[in-house]
């Protein structure tokens, strides 16, 4: 079995740098703190420009698309993690078998192994 130690913390670092990411583009939903949800862009309601008004739709847009790319791996990482406490990391999620050593260094939050890709 590869070293838990190591993977735990790739898995803790990659977890800061996920939530890092997803302050920067939005917010923890308040009535669901498991979420997140995108920052509006800044918009001037006083703008009569429509392009102007054009470009922060485009923004808003952007962080969701990023946002949602962040989140699915976020949950991916804190999963990892939860499975680290129960005892059950490093165990395909399809077949049962220990999942191979490079598979995990290459990425600590795989769920199953290689031949249930």
């Amino acid at each position: 079995m590869a070293d838990l130690k190591l993977l735990k913390e790739k898995l803790e670092k990659e977890l800061s740098l996920l939530e890092k990411g997803l302050s920067s583009v939005g917010r923890k939903n308040p009535n669901n703190k498991s979420d997140w949800e995108a920052l509006p862009a800044q918009m001037d309601v006083s703008a009569s420009d429509e392009n102007a008004v054009a470009d922060t739709i485009e923004e808003y847009e952007g962080n969701t698309a990023v946002l949602k790319q962040l989140e699915i791996r976020y949950n991916e990482v804190r999963c990892a993690l939860e499975r680290m406490e129960k005892g059950t990391y490093g165990i395909c999620s399809v077949g049962g078998e220990p999942i191979e050593e490079d598979r995990l260094m290459a990425n600590p939050a795989a769920t199953t192994c290689k031949n249930h890709i």
